[in-house]
């Protein structure tokens, strides 16, 4: 489990990352991208900054890539805030997690919707027999005065 300081510098470099990639990074690869999370190695050398990025596959790659390039930059950044004795060297990875939450979200719905059209057409075929079960008391009813004897067919 990382310690109480290695978090606390995980979220001040998420922090300045993300702040830093949001308004300072002129790169023009370096669009559609979020922070998700920053973990920092034990020995506070080294932290993987993991980022999401939306597009396609390709400008994601493009992205990662402007990131990888931009990163002594963020680096700077990063110790400018911390003023430690090392700063930790940035390396950043894709996370999908976003993705696939969106995926699955995006599944719930379809099985809802598919889930409510069934109860809907259970629902309307349970309407149509009542209906023709209420047809047939009414022909019956017709055969029969209002006191229920039958009625002659002269």
């Amino acid at each position: 489990m990382p310690s109480h300081r290695t978090l606390r510098i995980a979220e001040a470099i998420r922090e300045v990352v993300s702040s830093a990639i949001l308004f300072e990074v002129a790169d023009p690869r370096v669009k559609s991208v979020t922070v998700i999370r920053v973990e920092v190695a034990a020995d506070q050398r080294n932290a993987t900054v993991h980022v999401s990025v939306m597009g396609t596959p390709g400008e994601q790659e493009l992205a990662l890539r402007g990131l990888n390039h931009a990163a002594g930059f963020l680096q700077s950044r990063v110790a400018a805030r911390l003023q430690t004795r090392f700063t930790p060297i940035l390396s950043f990875k894709r996370d999908d997690s976003v993705k696939k939450s969106i995926e699955i979200s995006r599944l719930i719905d379809t099985a809802l919707a598919e889930d409510r059209g069934t109860e809907a057409s259970d629902q309307n075929a349970n309407d149509k027999d009542e209906d023709e079960h209420d047809e047939d008391e009414h022909d019956e009813n017709d055969k029969h005065g209002a006191d229920g004897s039958p009625l002659d067919a002269h």
